[in-house]
């Protein structure tokens, strides 16, 4: 299928005079040699691997977001007659993680658009990964059966690992506590649609900064936009890790640590709520509950923000956001969520046929 792929004609718009910029990882596939071999493709015509928020600049964003923008037609359309846009693919879904949103999404996305999907939940435990087959061994055989993969693994760096080996693209659904670039992504896109705007924000990251995959991905995003600050509130256990403030940094982001989430409510345009994970403490919980509840968003921090500013979480949560914050119109967290429709339906379609 891949061969197959190579040969699609290119799209009938003209050529954008700008080559996004969707830097390829290392790898030693058949894949990536010819892609060195290849011309320089645009977005629309093939993006590659999904595998970190980094590798995207913004004129592919926003050719993703204007495919994404298309998407939301195609869907309201796909329930009088079904999209044919992907018919005749196939997508394996490989999750070693749980999963709600991600995957369904994922697997929406691909049947909205007329693909078909195979899946496995809970790979970690279910696949042959339990006997102790390798994760190249895996993603070696299902590239066989499938034209792309979505790979959600435990391990940070699985994402690229898998890129390296598989001739077909790979998607990072989530890399343990590395990045969530289709999160990101999404986000990003919401921000946009609630906001009016990206240069400029002022964006609040709260909760797990340390473990938050969300956070880190979202945090190299929104970098890439003009004069944005992020201010950063959380427990000291799970403050955002140096890499990221570093980074920030040499992109002349400017960024704030504050330990008062009233304050900073007060003055952003987007609060990004995320859980305290208490799976990535292991046998800290003394940690993990004093670090949990710490920050809460709830009426009194509805009452600070400003009319405009909107409430985001990547979901599932537990008691970080009260539930009587649902009814807020900026309570934008399941319109957030129904966003990862479109943005996957757009990375599947650019991906596997281009614009």
């Amino acid at each position: 299928m891949a061969a197959a792929r190579a040969t699609l004609p290119h799209p009938l718009l003209p050529t954008p005079s700008w080559r996004p910029q969707l830097k390829p990882f290392p790898s030693t596939s058949r894949r990536a040699v010819a892609a060195f071999a290849a011309p320089p493709l645009t977005a629309s015509l093939r993006l590659g691997d999904v595998i970190e928020a980094q590798q995207f600049d913004r004129p592919a964003l926003n050719e993703i977001f204007e495919v994404a923008r298309e998407m939301e037609a195609v869907e309201r359309a796909s329930h009088g007659s079904r999209s044919r846009v992907l018919e005749g693919y196939l997508m394996a879904t490989l999750f070693y993680e749980p999963s709600t949103r991600t995957r369904l999404s994922f697997e929406a996305a691909m049947r909205r658009l007329g693909g078909e999907v195979l899946t496995t939940e809970n790979a970690r435990e279910f696949s042959s990964a339990a006997k102790g087959e390798t994760l190249e061994d895996t993603i070696r055989t299902v590239e066989g059966y499938s034209d792309i993969i979505v790979l959600r693994h435990f391990e940070s760096g699985a994402a690229r690992r898998a890129a390296a080996t598989a001739d077909i693209p790979v998607i990072n659904a989530g890399d343990g506590p590395g990045q969530h670039p289709t999160q990101a992504l999404l986000d990003v896109y919401t921000i946009e649609r609630e906001i009016g705007r990206l240069d400029g924000i002022k964006l609040g990251l709260v909760g797990d900064l340390a473990n938050g995959r969300t956070v880190r991905s979202l945090a190299y995003l929104i970098a890439k936009y003009e004069n944005v600050k992020i201010y950063f509130v959380s427990p000291d256990v799970v403050k955002m890790k140096d890499d990221i403030k570093e980074h920030l940094t040499s992109q002349g982001v400017e960024w704030e640590e504050s330990s008062d989430l009233l304050e900073v409510a007060s003055k952003c345009d987007v609060i990004y709520q995320t859980r305290i994970q208490k799976e990535r403490f292991g046998e800290r919980i003394d940690q993990y509950e004093a670090a949990r509840g710490k920050y809460i968003v709830d009426k009194k921090v509805l009452s600070v923000m400003p009319k405009h500013a909107v409430i985001m979480h990547p979901l599932p949560r537990l008691d970080e956001i009260t539930v009587d914050v649902d009814s807020d119109p900026r309570a934008a967290y399941f319109r957030q969520a129904k966003n990862g429709l479109y943005i996957r339906m757009a990375l599947l379609k650019l991906l596997l046929v281009g614009r």
